[in-house]
């Protein structure tokens, strides 16, 4: 009888009945630009002049924030883009988030994490909205559409433990100037509200 009152006991917290649940903490947002600094990252333009365009896209980091301006002409190419490099792991991360003002006009985020198909590289881009206020944009990776010089294409999910750079681009059909700042740029985890 005494081995049986131990046996019960035993057996129930081996299966996990009347144990408390186990909370795994998500990992903390991480920042991958604050623009503090004006070397904080090399930002490079890349405009349509690579495929025969003539936007103009220019880049600058100054008073806090990023500030990405210029004209885009749609004839023969229509965008114009920005990079940076950054080597990070969001594990457990739902997205990143951007507090952003602009010219009204529609850009783009892209998150690289370095995944390539037939020799070329595969964008991974999704579209934020701009006003002349400050607004906070949040992109979850899920949201991402995978592309190849603009074309829809089938690929492997983000992988959020590999993440090698981030891009802003403008490729809205839209002749004229425009105007993008950024004041950071972060993830956030799953359970963020």
């Amino acid at each position: 009888m005494r081995v049986r009152r131990l046996l019960v006991p035993s057996l129930l917290l081996l299966f996990g009945v009347g144990a408390r649940p186990h909370h795994v903490p998500m990992p903390a947002p991480a920042t991958l630009f604050a623009f503090d600094r004006a070397n904080e990252a090399e930002w490079d333009v890349v405009n349509d002049g690579v495929m025969g365009g003539h936007s103009a896209g220019f880049v600058a980091v100054a008073e806090g924030t990023l500030r990405f301006t210029g004209t885009l002409v749609t004839q023969d190419g229509g965008f114009t883009s920005v990079r940076a490099r950054r080597d990070i792991d969001l594990t457990g991360q739902a997205g990143i988030e951007l507090r952003v003002r602009g010219s009204g006009r529609q850009f783009e985020v892209e998150i690289d994490d370095g995944t390539r198909t037939y020799g070329r590289t595969i964008s991974r881009r999704a579209p934020i909205a701009t006003t002349a206020e400050w607004t906070l944009v949040r992109v979850p990776f899920s949201a991402l559409r995978s592309t190849i010089f603009g074309r829809a294409v089938n690929a492997a999910p983000l992988d959020v433990a590999r993440i090698r750079g981030v891009g802003l681009y403008i490729a809205d059909g839209k002749d004229g100037t425009f105007r993008l700042e950024v004041d950071y740029i972060r993830s956030y985890g799953g359970d963020a509200p």
